[in-house]
């Protein structure tokens, strides 16, 4: 079960809430207060699980008010709730902006015993769990969708995790996961070119080998293999990220992290304002329906997610874009942008 504590709006660097007022300090400027107590965040500041929620629920803050920028219309529902299990989660969601006509950027910080059947689910990847035992775990993370109203905008999503189980021998597992990718509409070589130079310079930064492996693992990953197609153009994905060690790991996650807002947000400023019509606007929820069946039925992080005890729905399904149409049998005219996109996607190629 899960219960609602607080949804609001943002006035300046108050937010009111409907259980009080939060006062975000200048330091931090979270979206809301964090799921663990702050004075058991001082007493283990050194431990990586309290380290990695305070820099999620930082990240999340400086994305919100970067997307805030950008948007004229919109504001930010900001959802903290609460995982009876064990932790909770903040979810913020724009909805039907002029700008963003879906965008979410959540946390989730949750504990407690993982069932077998998820430990199966880890176990299929090759982690080598103990099989058929509940074990205690902890997980958290940040996750987001773009969905932009001008098709001439692509869809960004990102997702950087951590996550630690203990085995019943005592032994604690941890490990580092994520990713950043686009999913444009319309191509624009010097946008994706842009996104992919600045994820490449954030992953050089700790490991000249890293770009290119985790380019090929999400162009890996995000096929969505019934249509013989990518859900977009890629970016990186990596996932059991434990060496060399914690720090350096941890220290790779925050570079990533740092690098989404510079990576994305000029191409919302560049394009959102270019003119479409009605054609361009058929074949942007044609291609969110392309989205959703992946997120649907290929990610490890929703089935994860629904795969646990208290699953938040909610949260879970925010990746899905407020509007998508199905049609049947659609092919892109021969010679049209529609069609360079679609051989690109079938076909992916490196940018950097």
């Amino acid at each position: 079960m899960l219960k609602t504590l607080c949804a609001g709006v943002s006035l300046g660097s108050i937010y009111v809430f409907k259980s009080g007022i939060f006062q975000v300090s200048a330091e931090t400027r979270y979206m809301a207060e964090p799921l663990t107590d702050r004075l058991a965040m001082a007493k283990n500041a050194d431990l990586m699980r309290v380290r990695m929620e305070k820099y999620i629920m930082a990240l999340q803050g400086e994305l919100c008010r970067a997307l805030s920028n950008e948007e004229e219309k919109g504001e930010w529902k900001v959802d903290r709730w609460v995982r009876e299990e064990g932790g909770g989660g903040v979810t913020c969601v724009i909805q039907d902006g002029h700008v963003f006509e879906k965008a979410g950027v959540g946390v989730s910080v949750v504990h407690g015993m993982i069932p077998p059947a998820a430990v199966a689910q880890m176990n299929a990847r090759g982690k080598k769990l103990p099989e058929g035992e509940e074990m205690p775990f902890f997980a958290c993370g940040i996750s987001s969708v773009i969905h932009p109203r001008n098709p001439n905008v692509p869809t960004m999503h990102f997702n950087y995790r951590y996550f630690e189980v203990k085995e019943s021998s005592g032994k604690v597992r941890w490990w580092f996961g994520g990713g950043c990718d686009l999913t444009p509409y319309y191509l624009d070589e010097e946008d994706a070119t842009h996104f992919h130079k600045t994820l490449k310079t954030a992953c050089d930064k700790h490991n000249t080998k890293y770009y290119t492996k985790f380019k090929a693992w999400c162009d890996d990953y995000f096929h969505i293999k019934h249509r013989n197609i990518s859900r977009g153009i890629g970016g990186i994905f990596f996932d059991d990220l434990d060496s060399p060690g914690a720090e350096e790991c941890f220290a790779f996650l925050k570079e990533c992290g740092d690098s989404v807002i510079p990576s994305y947000l000029p191409l919302v400023h560049k394009n959102k304002n270019k003119g479409y019509g009605y054609a361009e606007r058929q074949w942007q929820l044609i291609r969110r329906g392309h989205y959703a069946e992946f997120n649907l039925v290929y990610d490890r992080g929703t089935k994860f997610g629904l795969y646990t005890p208290g699953a938040r729905y909610e949260s879970i399904l925010m990746s899905l874009p407020l509007n998508a149409k199905w049609e049947y049998m659609h092919i892109p005219a021969k010679g049209s942008k529609e069609e360079k996109l679609t051989d690109i996607l079938r076909n992916p190629r490196d940018w950097v």
